[in-house]
């Protein structure tokens, strides 16, 4: 059976520690839980502690491509045969894991689980967490840059859109709609609102400046 990782990068919010990583504990056998955490976050890294489940590896702060640089130093600190591109305002569901795994093949190395809140995500037409194999990253890397799993340039919005149709444009990607791993977000009044939500208006701007920018990598103008 492949390995798995499940990487968290995390940046406040240290009360969603200890639920997350019971639902992964309820949910999912014999995965490694790697926390990705800012140096001087100490309310996150004690709870981590505290928890006592999983490892913590410090990644240093950067205010453009945070969530995205953690990720890539999450698949360089690992070894497992797969990888979750996870967050820590997630829920896993019972059979998430096999669900994603059994839409592997040969071909499609990256599958999209259902986030039971983005609508394009229940559409099947984009992801937010992601399962990817390690020998898709090893390949690939993004479009154009190898051994990285997701492009540090995007403050955080879009950096998804950009992974899923990279990995399209290379058809190895399919979704799982029965690979239910929860986003707890308050858009859907899963959780109050904080200012690391509320940012997300201004991010998303800059975001969507990138995107098309860089969009002609993958989607070449005819």
């Amino acid at each position: 059976m492949a390995s798995l990782a499940i990487l968290i990068p995390t940046l406040g919010r240290p009360h969603l520690i200890a639920p997350l990583v019971q639902s992964i504990q309820d949910t999912t056998e014999g995965a490694t839980i790697l926390f990705l955490t800012t140096p001087r976050d100490r309310a996150v890294q004690k709870e981590i502690d505290l928890v006592g489940v999983g490892e913590r590896i410090d990644v240093p702060r950067c205010t453009v491509g945070d969530y995205a640089r953690k990720i890539n130093e999450g698949y360089r600190q690992t070894t497992e045969d797969l990888l979750f591109l996870g967050a820590q305002d997630l829920k896993f569901h019972p059979n998430w894991l096999r669900a994603a795994t059994k839409r592997l093949t040969a071909q499609v190395q990256v599958v999209g689980t259902n986030d039971m809140g983005n609508i394009r995500v229940i559409r099947g037409e984009h992801s937010t967490h992601t399962l990817v194999t390690r020998k898709y990253v090893d390949e690939f890397g993004t479009i154009d840059e190898p051994n990285k799993v997701l492009c540090e340039a995007y403050p955080h919005e879009f950096v998804d859109d950009e992974f899923v149709e990279t990995a399209r444009f290379r058809r190895a990607f399919t979704v799982a709609p029965n690979s239910r791993v929860e986003h707890l977000h308050p858009m859907w009044k899963k959780a109050p609102w904080d200012d690391g939500y509320e940012d997300g208006d201004r991010r998303f701007v800059r975001g969507r400046k990138v995107y098309d920018r860089r969009r002609v990598l993958w989607k070449p103008r005819r």
